[in-house]
């Protein structure tokens, strides 16, 4: 569906023609920018209130700075649809998050105009203090390198580290603070009381005004306006706020904060802050969802709504004539809820995403029990090592992908202290449309290698529900062993899910079906394409035996033992990377006990998979249930049949 753009917006095709337009015309820009947003999310679905909360920011930034000479740096990327609108990919934007269209994030490979890809939150003031420093020892004193980052992401480490090395530097770095109290679920800690501390004193928001007059009259006080200005606005934070400013505290200057939805202002401050040589931060106030009465109201539903009727706000879902299977996350979030009623040691931990892990069930039903630690990985894990070495049965739930940005405390605080902390990896494997900095592939293989360290993975509800209730058992408690289990992002197999727990035999994996020729070895919810191409091949007269394996770590050495013995060939299927991975530990007892069947492994490859439906990524990688008959086959016979 063609979607129109506004008069003003469709004569953007670069910054440069922003920057022509007169600046009384960026309210009417913004206005058409926010409708396009809202026409092209509606009808092809993507990340919503977090673009449409930065639209004067967006537009502001790209008519005061020289992009992409000066480097605009967005935190984590929700945010940028604007951004990518504004700077040559409007006619391309319906493609966004679709395979082989535009990326949901700022990617360098896509566009001159994305300094830094991003996709993880908290990397923005980093980069652009990199890049800054760069510029200075290239001899480039001129350009300005902008990182804007929310308040949620500022309580990651990672930026407070970035803050501090750039408060020691006379780098020329803008740190743009968008504060609205949110990222995807609102904002917990100490960080957010500080900021709604500075936003809601009266004096300081009345005195505050007259700094900012200062600042647009430079040219009256001339190269003295920075003494001045310093000296005046140092005199207002230290006797009117309750507290230190924190910023300043780190050698940034600090501004604001300004109303974030005023264009025309935010486009002075910008322009009087390019002036001002060093590092500084502009403490910016947005509303996420601004602009669209439903995503103000309930800004974590409108985050990533799907599709949805932009007049009426209703979200568009699929309805089914017959019950269907849950999503893994609430199957998780529901079973963790169950196993806590019957064990008060049981606490859950999540880092800023209580609604995305499910664990927000537990925070309503056990409010005292589960804990969002804001954006902020290694502290959740740490955290948990904490309350596991007081006897506490730690679930610690966190998303494959940003296990990666807590390695060290798995390996440093849990594992060598030998604490059963049972990590559970939610979005394992393909992520789908948020692409390669979402996709779970690494944590089987970074995750077996580790000392005192249990690898499962279901492969469907009822076995997640084992799972975790095995994880929690005396038996692993008391073992000194870390349990991880990893599950996909979606929809399971089991619409009748809830059925009795039971304790799993660790390390034992189960036969599915017996059969002769090959044998399939799965591990995870993948086992289930597996059912789907035997299915297939029956029909040919190919019957091979599956195995779940469950356990990447330890394997079942018997049942490896009895497939070696009856099988000269082996195909193993993962949903994770192939080196180091699961088939890589299948293919290691084969060579430690001298077998020498013929393996075939599929899982992802050793290159970076782009965006796309799970399906389409798991064909484009070969282990889709075509791609898994198709290995049956080559295996058999020697050559690869052609796909249709």
């Amino acid at each position: 569906m063609l979607i129109i753009p506004g008069n003003l917006l469709a004569t953007i095709r670069t910054p440069e023609d922003l920057r022509k337009l007169p600046k009384s015309s960026l309210p009417q820009l913004c206005d058409e920018l926010r409708q396009y947003i809202i026409d092209v999310v509606s009808i092809y679905g993507g990340h919503f209130g977090s673009s449409l909360g930065v639209v004067e920011l967006t537009t502001a930034l790209h008519y005061v700075f020289n992009t992409p000479d000066d480097q605009l740096i967005w935190d984590v990327g929700h945010q940028a649809y604007g951004h990518k609108i504004l700077t040559g990919r409007r006619e391309e934007f319906h493609t966004n998050r679709f395979y082989g269209g535009l990326s949901g994030f700022p990617k360098r490979k896509e566009s001159e105009y994305d300094a830094f890809g991003v996709g993880h939150s908290s990397t923005s003031i980093s980069a652009a203090l990199g890049m800054a420093v760069a510029s200075q020892l290239q001899g480039n004193l001129t350009r300005n390198h902008i990182a804007v980052i929310g308040d949620g992401s500022m309580t990651a480490g990672l930026a407070f580290e970035g803050m501090n090395h750039a408060g020691a530097t006379d780098a020329n770095l803008l740190i743009v603070l968008n504060d609205n109290c949110m990222s995807i679920d609102p904002n917990v800690g100490a960080l957010r009381e500080y900021l709604t501390d500075i936003t809601t004193s009266p004096t300081y928001n009345k005195v505050k005004d007259e700094v900012w007059n200062l600042l647009g009259k430079f040219s009256t006080f001339g190269k003295s306006a920075q003494e001045i200005v310093s000296k005046v606005e140092t005199a207002i934070k230290s006797s009117v706020l309750s507290q230190s400013n924190l910023f300043e505290s780190l050698n940034l200057r600090y501004f604001g904060p300004i109303d974030g939805h005023d264009v025309d202002r935010l486009a002075d401050v910008l322009a009087d802050l390019k002036t001002i040589p060093g590092p500084k931060i502009l403490h910016v106030l947005t509303v996420k969802g601004k602009g669209y009465g439903p995503a103000e109201k309930d800004q974590t539903k409108w985050h990533a709504p799907g599709l949805f009727d932009k007049l009426t706000g209703e979200i568009k879902k699929k309805t089914y004539t017959t019950p269907q299977p849950p999503k893994y996350q609430d199957v998780f979030g529901n079973t963790l809820v169950e196993l806590a009623e019957q064990n008060p040691r049981i606490v859950g931990v999540t880092p800023a995403m209580p609604s995305g892990s499910s664990m927000n069930i537990m925070m309503k039903a056990m409010p005292t029990r589960a804990f969002d630690v804001g954006i902020a990985e290694q502290h959740a894990v740490t955290f948990s090592a904490g309350m596991a070495t007081r006897g506490e049965v730690v679930f610690c739930n966190i998303y494959s992908t940003f296990m990666q940005r807590a390695y060290d405390q798995v390996i440093h605080d849990v594992c060598i202290q030998e604490l059963p902390v049972i990590f559970c990896l939610d979005r394992a494997g393909f992520a789908g449309a948020d692409g390669p900095t979402h996709h779970g592939a690494y944590d089987i293989a970074f995750m077996r290698c580790v000392p005192n360290m249990i690898v499962a993975a279901p492969m469907n509800e009822q076995e997640l529900r084992n799972m975790m209730f095995t994880a929690a058992s005396d038996t692993v408690q008391n073992g000194k062993q870390a349990y991880t289990i990893r599950y996909p992002r979606g929809e399971g197999v089991m619409p009748n899910w809830k059925t009795p727990m039971e304790e799993l035999p660790i390390g034992k994996a189960r036969l599915i079906q017996d059969g002769e020729n090959v044998a399939i070895l799965t591990l995870g919810h993948i086992g289930n394409y597996a059912v789907t191409a035997m299915k297939k091949l029956a029909k040919e007269g190919i019957r091979p035996a599956h195995v779940d394996m469950r356990y990447a770590k330890p394997l079942d050495e018997a049942m490896l033992h009895q497939i070696f013995q009856r099988f000269d060939k082996v195909l193993t299927v993962e949903d994770g990377c192939l080196m180091g991975g699961f088939g890589s530990a299948v293919l290691e007892f084969m060579a430690n006990h001298g077998y020498t069947a013929r393996v075939k492994r599929l899982g992802i490859p050793d290159a970076v998979v782009e965006h796309g439906e799970q399906m389409e990524l798991h064909r484009e990688c070969g282990f889709d249930p075509d791609g898994i008959a198709e290995a049956v086959r080559e295996l058999l016979y020697a050559t690869a049949q052609v796909r249709v």
